[in-house]
C-alpha cells in the first residue's frame, strides 16, 4: 500500500489578510503609534508636493492672465561705466515696430512725495516719483482700485496717481486729498491695484509727463519702457528693441521680460520643495524603523503562538507570509492615513491663499508605493526570525 506524499495547504489571499489583521487587532495602541510614524512621513511629502503644485498652478494661471509678451527696456551703462540715458524719442520709435500692440514709458523724477509739507524731505518712505505716459495702464493690463487714471487733461495738471503700496505707506485710502510733491501740492486722483509684472509701479507716485516737466523739472528722458507685442513675435521684437530705442548706442540698452522673474521665483520655490521632501523622507524612514521595531517585538511576544502553529503543520513560508502581511497592513494603514492628512493639509493651505488645490495623482501613487516598500523592508527580518523559530523551543518559551 503506497501513501501519497502530503503537501501543506496554501493560504488563500483572504486568509493571509485575515491572519495578518488579527495580529494587528491584538495590539491596537502599539499599531496606531507605529502607523503614526508612517502617516507623518507620507502626509509631509504629499502636503509639500501638493502645496508646491498648487502654487505652480496659481503661477501658471497668473501668467496666462497677465501674459508673457511684456518686455521692458531700460538704460544700461556707458562705455565709461556711467548710467546711460534713453532718448526722449525712444517711446515713439518703439511704437513704430509692426508687431508691437502697445507701449508706454515711465521716467524717474528727482522729487519726493510726502503726506504734508511739514515732513522732512529725507523721509521718502521708499516711494519714488515717476512721470508716466497715458498708455501705461493699458500696457501693464492694470486697473484702478479707486478714482481714475491720468488722461489728456490731468496729465498736464498737478494731479497724481498712487501705486497700491505707495498709498498704503502714505496712509491714504481715498482720492481727492492732496500730497506734497517737490515744492507744491498735488491732488491724488487715483489709487492703482496690484501690478504683479511691474512691482516698481506699486511703490510709485505717478504724474503725467507734461506735468512732470512743468512742475517738477523733469528732463523728459524715460527710464523704463514697457512694450507688449504679439506672442509669436516676442523674441523677434526683443532682438530689435535695443537698436530701435537707442539707434546710436544700442549696447547701452537692457531688455528684460518680467514674466521670467516670476518663473525664476517658481524655480526657487522648487528648490525649497526638494529640501522639504528630504525632510519628509527622513520622517518616513523613522516611521519604517518604528514598524520594524513593532514587528520584532511582536515576534518575541508571540513565540508560543508561532510554536503552536508550527506544531499544527504551518510551514516556515506561511509564518513568513503571516508576519510580512502584518507589516504591510501596518504600513498601508499609516500610508492611507498620511495620504488623507496630506491632501487635507494641501487643500486647507491652498484655499486659505486663494490658490487652486492640486494634489498630483503621481504623488498619491508614490505614497502607496512608498508604504509598500517600507512595509516589505520593515517586515522581512521579523518574518524571517519568526520562521526560523523551532516549534519545540517556541512552545517552551516563557
Amino acid at each position: 500500500m503506497t501513501h501519497a506524499k502530503l503537501s501543506p495547504a496554501r493560504l488563500a489571499a483572504v486568509d493571509v489578510l485575515r491572519v495578518g489583521a488579527s495580529g494587528l487587532r491584538a495590539r491596537p495602541t502599539r499599531v496606531i503609534l507605529s502607523a503614526l510614524g508612517i502617516a507623518i512621513g507620507i502626509a509631509a511629502m504629499i502636503a509639500v508636493i501638493g502645496i508646491s503644485s498648487s502654487s505652480r498652478e496659481q503661477l501658471l494661471r497668473q501668467l496666462d492672465r497677465l501674459g508673457t509678451n511684456l518686455l521692458t527696456v531700460a538704460p544700461g551703462r556707458t562705455l565709461f561705466g556711467e548710467e546711460a540715458k534713453l532718448p526722449t524719442s525712444a517711446l515713439s520709435m518703439i511704437k513704430r515696430i509692426a508687431p508691437v500692440l502697445t507701449a508706454s514709458a515711465t521716467g524717474t523724477v528727482d522729487s519726493t512725495v510726502r503726506r504734508t509739507d511739514h515732513i522732512p524731505e529725507a523721509v521718502t518712505g521708499g516711494i519714488s516719483v515717476q512721470a508716466a505716459s497715458a498708455e501705461l495702464l493699458v500696457t501693464l493690463e492694470g486697473g484702478v482700485s479707486k478714482g481714475t487714471w491720468l488722461n489728456a487733461a490731468t496729465e498736464r495738471e498737478p494731479a497724481i496717481v498712487l501705486g497700491s503700496e505707495a498709498a498704503r505707506r502714505l496712509g491714504l485710502v481715498r482720492t481727492g486729498v492732496r500730497v506734497w510733491v517737490g515744492n507744491r501740492w498735488f491732488t491724488v486722483i487715483g489709487i492703482l491695484g496690484p501690478m504683479p509684472l511691474a512691482p516698481e509701479i506699486e511703490r510709485s507716485a505717478l504724474v503725467g509727463f507734461p506735468a512732470a516737466e512743468t512742475y517738477l523739472g523733469f528732463d523728459g528722458h524715460p527710464t523704463t519702457l514697457y512694450e507688449r507685442s504679439a506672442e509669436e513675435a516676442v523674441e523677434a521684437v526683443r532682438a530689435v528693441l535695443p537698436r530701435t530705442a537707442n539707434p546710436e548706442n544700442p549696447e547701452e540698452v537692457e531688455v528684460s521680460r518680467p514674466s521670467d522673474a516670476l518663473a525664476a521665483r517658481a524655480a526657487a520655490a522648487d528648490a525649497f520643495t526638494s529640501l522639504l521632501l528630504g525632510l519628509g523622507a527622513v520622517a518616513l524612514l523613522v516611521g519604517g524603523v518604528g514598524v520594524a521595531n513593532t514587528m520584532v517585538v511582536s515576534v518575541l511576544e508571540r513565540r508560543k503562538e508561532i510554536g503552536l502553529r508550527r506544531s499544527l503543520g504551518a510551514t516556515r513560508g506561511q509564518i513568513r507570509i503571516q508576519f510580512l502581511s502584518e507589516s504591510l497592513l501596518l504600513s498601508a494603514l499609516g500610508g492611507v492615513a498620511g495620504a488623507v492628512l496630506g491632501a487635507l493639509a494641501t487643500a486647507g493651505y491652498a484655499l486659505s491663499r486663494g490658490w487652486p488645490p492640486v494634489v498630483p495623482p503621481w504623488a498619491i501613487g508614490g505614497a502607496v508605493g512608498a508604504t509598500l516598500v517600507i512595509g516589505t523592508i520593515a517586515g522581512i527580518y521579523p518574518a524571517m526570525r519568526a520562521a526560523r523559530l523551532s516549534p519545540t523551543i517556541a512552545l517552551t518559551a516563557t
